[in-house]
């Protein structure tokens, strides 16, 4: 009963707030996750937004490697768990920072992106790819897979099939 009563404390806040076809129960990232998104970011530097940041897991892994990092987490209790776990960590908030937003109110996300980054941004996905966009990179298997879409990559795609 205790432990039904943590599930609902954590993920339920996110089950009202997203529309049906879209709700997924919380599920934190693996050690094996963190480390494939890890990977995808090699060599790179600069800002990252993670989507859907839960309990801050890659955000902090992220921040170790010197990115500055925001979080999107649309359950408000999760977002404040990552808060108050970065304070601990001593993490300044210029460098991690973590935003109680439902991003799924944004025009369709993909199209948001192409629109908006930079042709140098990487864009990283976990659990669930682009469905549009055909990935410059993966790394592992199931439910720790990621996939890397570089924009520049997605950008000549999309101008190549409008040429046709």
């Amino acid at each position: 009963m205790g432990a039904y009563g943590l599930w609902t404390l954590f993920a339920l806040p996110g089950f009202r707030k997203v529309p049906t076809y879209l709700k997924v129960p919380y599920l934190p990232s693996s050690k094996t996750q963190t480390q494939n998104v890890m990977k995808l970011l090699h060599g790179r530097a600069g800002c990252l937004a993670d989507l859907g940041s839960g309990d801050g897991r890659l955000v902090f892994a992220a921040t170790v490697e010197g990115f500055q990092c925001t979080g999107f987490e649309i359950n408000y209790i999760l977002t404040g768990y990552a808060r108050v776990k970065a304070k601990w960590k001593g993490i300044p908030s210029s460098t991690a920072s973590f935003i109680n937003q439902d991003f799924w109110k944004m025009e369709v996300l993909g199209r948001k992106l192409e629109k908006e980054l930079p042709d140098e941004a990487r864009v990283i996905a976990c659990r669930f790819p682009f469905p549009d966009w055909t990935p410059t990179a993966t790394v592992g298997d199931g439910l720790d897979q990621a996939w890397a879409y570089d924009m520049n990559a997605i950008r000549k795609l999309s101008t190549h099939t409008i040429m046709r």
